[in-house]
């Protein structure tokens, strides 16, 4: 599928186009200049084409600040990865040295260029466009993201330059959809872009030591060692209280969206901080969504070892989860590339377990016998007996047990039940929800 990249300098409104473009509020806008820090992908569909669009940070140069430098790059890889390439200016401003600086990059790449021209909102802007002659980069479209207006134009031009493999073909996009999602979440700088990068073997995330670094979830196509995933790394979520700025409480909401769009999270918590009442909510909102869960214990090299260290952990971190025992538990070194793909091992094997079917004749088998031998307790004299038990079509695993009284059975009898359908059959790192229900 065919590439566009969003460029330009800091707050001409590439988020906004981009929002646009994809048809949803996936890039965060905000009036603070910088907002955007990582590559951001997404898909636009426009008369029966389709192409891929990325969002990137705004362009700067000579700054002394941490992420500039680094966006610069994100805005270098972008450029160098993509077919076509859409300039973005603002028509209040004219020409900056900012922009003039920008052609002279795109010129040397050599890439299509469609040059547009932001918050054209009025009739009186339209002559400010043409100034835009001036960069050398052929005819600028005049667009208002933020209303819409000239986004049509503007697709068709990037539609008639893009090479022509960007038709729609429905096959492709079914398989996609069939690619498991795995959220990369947990506290901020706990390593979850480091992670992303480090799998990915690029460096698709920015990664800083400063907290809060990433403020979107970013989503990535990994395909290596026998595993295709799309990977998604999230901004760190942290207490209610902590999060001051607008644009941390939409990050915080990004993440738990990116968490409720998933099958499998993986937990990123700081091994030498341990297991904090902080990751505990990260850990309830992945159980209230009913998805898979590995935890990583990252950060591992800087823990003081014993020869029980791990297992001590491991127990310790087993108790805070109970009755949850199950959850595969990696210890990791990000930054040492130390056991980084069993963490992808353990997602694997949980996403295995998470969309298994089970036929309902092998359900019965195992689980009626266990039944006859330890049947419900009889309730205010009446006696309770399950007739037979079936998978429901759920995305995550549940079951319903039809009985002649369902309203008497008690919840240690369903954490019975539960224990004995895990004994059966795998389901490490799900949750199973268990429904008894009137034959």
């Amino acid at each position: 599928m065919n590439l566009v990249a969003i460029v330009g300098r800091p707050n001409v409104g590439k988020s906004t186009l981009f929002n646009r473009l994809v048809g949803m509020r996936q890039a965060i806008v905000d009036s603070t200049a910088g907002v955007t820090r990582d590559r951001h992908y997404g898909r636009c569909e426009w008369c029966g084409h389709e192409f891929s669009v990325i969002d990137t940070g705004g362009f700067t140069v000579n700054s002394d600040d941490v992420f500039e430098e680094a966006i610069r790059k994100q805005v270098i890889l972008a450029i160098n990865e993509c077919d076509l390439v859409l300039f973005m200016v603002e028509v209040a401003t004219g020409i900056t040295d900012f922009d003039q600086e920008i052609a002279d990059i795109l010129r040397k790449a050599g890439k299509p260029v469609v040059l547009a021209v932001n918050k054209v909102d009025t009739g009186e802007k339209m002559l400010g466009v043409y100034d835009f002659y001036k960069l050398g980069l052929g005819e600028p479209f005049s667009v208002a993201a933020a209303t819409g207006s000239g986004t049509g134009e503007l697709l068709d031009e990037i539609i008639a330059k893009l090479p022509n493999d960007s038709t729609i073909v429905e096959e492709v996009e079914e398989e996609e959809n069939r690619i498991p999602r795995i959220a990369i979440v947990g506290r901020p700088n706990v390593g979850k872009s480091s992670l992303t990068n480090a799998l990915l073997g690029v460096e698709r995330n920015i990664v800083t030591p400063v907290a809060g670094t990433t403020r979107d979830s970013i989503t990535s196509y990994y395909n290596k060692f026998g595993h295709e995933f799309n990977l998604v790394d999230t901004a760190g979520l942290r207490k209610k209280t902590k999060v001051t700025e607008d644009l941390e409480f939409y990050s915080v909401l990004r993440s738990i969206r990116a968490i409720e769009n998933s099958d499998v999270c993986i937990l990123m918590i700081d091994a030498a901080e341990g297991f904090n009442s902080q990751d505990m909510s990260i850990y309830n909102i992945i159980t209230r969504n009913k998805k898979g869960c590995v935890i990583v214990a990252n950060k591992w090299d800087t823990v003081e070892k014993s020869s029980n260290t791990m297992k001590e952990y491991t127990e310790a971190l087993q108790k805070r989860l109970a009755p949850n025992n199950d959850i595969p538990i990696v210890f990791t070194s990000v930054l040492n590339k130390q056991r980084i793909l069993d963490v992808l091992d353990a997602a694997a094997k949980v996403y295995e377990n998470y969309s298994q079917r089970i036929s309902t004749s092998v359900l019965n088998d195992a689980m009626l016998p266990e039944i006859e031998n330890y049947p419900p307790p009889a309730w205010k004299g009446k006696y309770i007996r399950i007739k037979y038990v079936t998978q429901l079509p759920t995305p995550s695993p549940a079951f319903a047990f039809f009985c002649n009284l369902p309203q008497y059975i008690r919840d240690p009898y369903k954490r019975y039940v539960e224990n004995k359908l895990r004994e059966h059959f795998d389901f490490t790192g799900c949750p199973v929800q268990i429904y008894f229900r009137q034959k």
